[in-house]
């Protein structure tokens, strides 16, 4: 009887279901849920956002351009909104990568909320394609309110908005909860728990979800794709126009190079910038491409008695000039990289004026300030005096010997010797407007920069670098020096704040241009500090008082730390 009843006790039950096999697969469901699942949620997440931001592309690249997809557009309202100190450190910071840099923060950001979408949408389908709703209107309001967009700029935002939510409720349909379905163990009717299961839920239609994300994933690559043909197209276009360009040859050419104005120093900038080392400073997160066919500049405003519109081909058939002139952009920090030459082409815009019976303030002009708009909306106030005072002011269509890079303005730009970047030097222009300094802020202005900035006197040291390791005896140390309409007279540099010593200076090409300097230091062992300082033609000595680019340019004397040795 005993064995009877340990046989009995030891024999499985045949009506009963195994316990081990059984009891993993539950261990496993759980786990399979809690982390599986939701991982797959934030996928749908990313799979729908990465959808609705290629269909936005495809929209903008065919409907509206480049400028109206949702990363420009919103990557756009954050620079108009960025305070000016958070904009000049982004500059000096991240140089030319400055907008790369924010267009990869929106991303990773959109990213973010695009897997916390897809994690909300497991509990509520709607309100996850609701959100992706939402991000789109965001979107579009960023759009509209863009002044190079048009009427239908909200259209990328709110088509890839659409098919992103619809792609998040499809995968996020894939992730519920089903009742035993593909579970082992045989089959049971529609709608009915399965044998063994107890009605128990299974996680969800995992061949479903596999199929939809592989179809939005193909959707997104063929979007983005067709995107990508469409802009290389209209780049391709835009190419074209500037290559069809024949810049005609200058009525007043510029003076050769001064012998001796490029002194060649190993380590020392050129004393021409090449266009492709030229420091680009805008807000622009996609250049601009006008076709030059197409360009039109518009001259009106206050005291304007002659309205102008000009094409680009009546724009060259004018008397061209061609003039050295250095830029500098008043981000640039002392000792910074944001000052360049260039030779540059192009109408003398104080004529323009004139003929458009434009007169000075001194002269009883009504109009002090002129507000030049680009193509992507932006606005630059320049005084009208400045402009008209005899300086080689130019509507440039030419740099270094060609036509404007697209980077650089193309087709037309303005150059103002003297005046700092952000109040003089319109990229991509398309319209000047007579006003009054007092009756409109131009962009920089209502944040907070000065309405009038004059380039102050700087020098740079380019060679030796800082912490850089030299041998004692004869050293060469060199750079420039800029004061850009006045000119500069002399340059001095010290060592470990001794004595001021007087560098050579280079051949001046004009007051409108920089002025390398060279001097010969016999350096000693030790660590050791160089510090330069320039005059101007006016007798202005270059301050010691450091301080920052806002509100009208950086001050102070550049300085580096060598050792030698």
């Amino acid at each position: 009887m005993s064995d009877d009843r340990q046989t009995t006790a030891a024999a499985p039950d045949a009506a009963a279901p195994a316990r081990t096999a059984p009891g993993r697969v539950r261990k496993g469901r759980v786990r399979y849920g809690r982390w599986v699942r939701p991982a797959l949620g934030a996928t749908a997440g990313l799979l729908s956002g990465a959808l609705a931001l290629t269909v936005a592309e495809l929209a903008a690249a065919a409907v509206t351009g480049p400028e109206a997809g949702p990363v420009t557009a919103v990557g756009g309202a954050v620079v108009d909104r960025t305070p000016a100190w958070l904009k000049d450190f982004a500059i000096r910071t991240f140089g030319d990568d400055d907008k790369l840099v924010l267009r990869l923060g929106i991303l990773a950001l959109l990213a973010l909320a695009a897997a916390a979408l897809g994690l909300s949408a497991l509990r509520r389908r709607g309100a996850g394609a609701a959100g992706v709703l939402l991000f789109g209107a965001v979107g579009a309001a960023a759009a509209v309110g863009r002044p190079d967009t048009g009427g239908t700029g909200a259209l990328p935002s709110v088509v890839g908005a659409a098919a992103g939510a619809g792609a998040l409720y499809l995968l996020a349909g894939r992730l519920a909860p089903t009742r035993g379905a593909h579970t082992a163990g045989g089959g049971a009717p529609e709608g009915g728990p399965q044998p063994g299961t107890s009605g128990e839920r299974t996680p969800f239609d995992r061949r479903g979800f596999v199929l939809a994300a592989t179809g939005t994933a193909a959707a997104t690559a063929g979007a983005g794709l067709l995107a990508r043909a469409l802009t290389a197209s209209d780049t391709a276009r835009a190419a074209a126009s500037r290559e069809a360009v024949a810049l005609p040859a200058p009525a007043s050419k510029a003076p050769p190079l001064p012998p001796g104005a490029d002194l060649r120093l190993p380590g020392m900038k050129p004393f021409i910038t090449p266009n492709d080392a030229f420091y680009r400073v805008d807000t622009a997160l996609t250049v601009p491409r006008p076709d030059a066919g197409a360009w039109r500049l518009r001259l009106h405003g206050l005291g304007v008695t002659r309205p102008l519109t000009l094409d680009f081909r009546e724009l060259l058939e004018r008397p061209l000039i061609e003039r050295d002139i250095t830029l500098t952009c008043v981000s640039n920090q002392v000792g910074g990289p944001y000052v360049g030459t260039a030779r540059w082409l192009g109408v003398p815009l104080a004529e323009l004026l004139r003929e458009a019976g434009v007169r000075p303030p001194s002269r009883g002009g009504p109009a002090d300030q002129l507000v030049s708009r680009s193509v992507d909306g932006m606005t630059l106030g320049t005084p009208v005096e400045t402009v008209m005072d005899g300086r080689d002011a130019l509507l440039a269509v030419g740099m270094n010997g060609e036509p404007l890079p697209f980077d650089h303005g193309f087709p037309v730009r303005m150059v103002v010797p003297g005046l700092y970047g952000y109040v003089s030097a319109c990229k991509w222009l398309t319209e000047l407007e007579l006003t009054t300094f007092d009756a409109y802020d131009a962009y920089w202005v209502r944040r907070d920069w000065a309405a009038e900035a004059p380039v102050k006197t700087q020098s740079r040291i380019d060679t030796p670098k800082p912490l850089a390791s030299l041998e004692a005896g004869t050293v060469a140390v060199g750079g420039v020096a800029w004061a850009q309409h006045t000119g500069i007279d002399r340059v001095e540099v010290r060592v470990d704040d001794g004595p001021w010593h007087a560098a050579r200076l280079a051949a001046e090409d004009s007051a409108d241009t920089w002025r390398q300097w060279a001097w010969r230091w016999n350096a000693t062992p030790g660590s050791h500090r160089l510090e330069v300082r320039a005059t101007d033609r006016d007798g202005r000595v270059q301050t010691a008082e450091r301080v920052g680019t806002l509100p009208d340019g950086a001050t102070g004397r550049h300085s580096v730390v060598v050792d030698v040795t």
